[in-house]
């Protein structure tokens, strides 16, 4: 499964909105089926198919319970996650406390990311997009850095030249 793709929807007075056909084909539910709604980071809202959900809640689970962010997250993130339907027509209904914690009006848009889709105010992604656009290549760059290399580095990699005293 691999979900991408930008799409401009409306909600409608009972915070439903339609799924677009690419997505509920990539999510192997076209007509039927059912996602987790959760909180999203910079202001968005995650919709995770019933596997992907889980996989994430497997890896939250490898957390150590004694860390406080991992109690912390736990407990804002599963306290506010819904199992939503896609219904017949292909719609999911998004609970108005998620529609409020979003910010989400009545024209929003969905993005596939992945293995996951997100749903953001227009005007809020708008914003974010102008903001990170200009900065893609060093986005990218950075996304892809491999941090093992930075850790593991030769012997012949080190900079062994005397520091100058101050």
């Amino acid at each position: 499964m691999l979900l991408t793709g930008k799409y401009f929807r409306s909600l409608d007075d009972k915070g439903r909105t339609p799924l677009p056909k690419p997505l509920r084909d990539a999510l192997g539910h076209p007509d039927r089926g059912l996602l987790y709604l959760a909180p999203g980071s910079d202001g968005s809202l995650t919709a995770y198919p019933e596997d992907t959900f889980a996989t994430f809640a497997d890896q939250l689970a490898q957390r150590s319970p004694t860390q406080q962010d991992v109690r912390d997250f736990g407990r804002l993130f599963y306290a506010q996650v819904q199992p939503v339907e896609i219904d017949r027509q292909g719609r999911i209904r998004i609970p108005s406390d998620l529609v409020q914690l979003a910010q989400l009006t009545k024209e929003i848009v969905l993005l596939g990311v992945r293995d996951h889709l997100e749903i953001w105010n227009v005007s809020r992604w708008e914003n974010y997009l102008a903001e990170k656009s200009l900065r893609f290549d060093q986005i990218a760059e950075n996304a892809f850095k491999n941090p093992l290399k930075e850790v593991n580095r030769s012997p012949d990699e080190v900079d062994v030249r005397p520091t100058q005293p101050r």
